[in-house]
């Protein structure tokens, strides 16, 4: 039997308990901890204006994406959107990857139809 880690359940119950009102609505990620590991990650701390340019325009572009999928947002099935929203919320939260699942999930189910 394999073992179930307590993130998963944790992860699991959040999306089963508030999967469906959040799949209504574009969610309101916490981007900053994915920014700031981008930003540590940075070559040269002199290099461009450094980190804290680095997380400026991380945190700029994770806005940019999110209006980009409030402007998507209804293509998405309610499916896709909850699992792509639980998804987000087993790791740090990004619109980038975000849109990228949902994408991908609704080229499938494109894909599907299709056959």
């Amino acid at each position: 039997m394999r073992a179930v880690s307590f993130a998963s359940i944790t992860a699991m119950v959040l999306l089963l308990a508030v999967g469906p009102a959040r799949a209504q609505s574009v969610p309101n990620l916490n981007v900053k901890p994915v920014c700031r590991g981008i930003a540590q990650q940075a070559l040269n701390p002199s290099e461009s204006g450094g980190p804290d340019l680095t997380f400026a325009a991380c945190v700029k572009n994770e806005q940019s994406m999110r209006e980009k999928l409030a402007g998507e947002w209804s293509t998405f099935s309610r499916s896709e959107k909850a699992n792509c929203i639980g998804e987000q919320m087993t790791g740090m939260a990004s619109y980038t990857d975000l849109v990228s699942c949902l994408e991908m999930a609704k080229e499938a189910r494109q894909l599907n139809r299709g056959r």
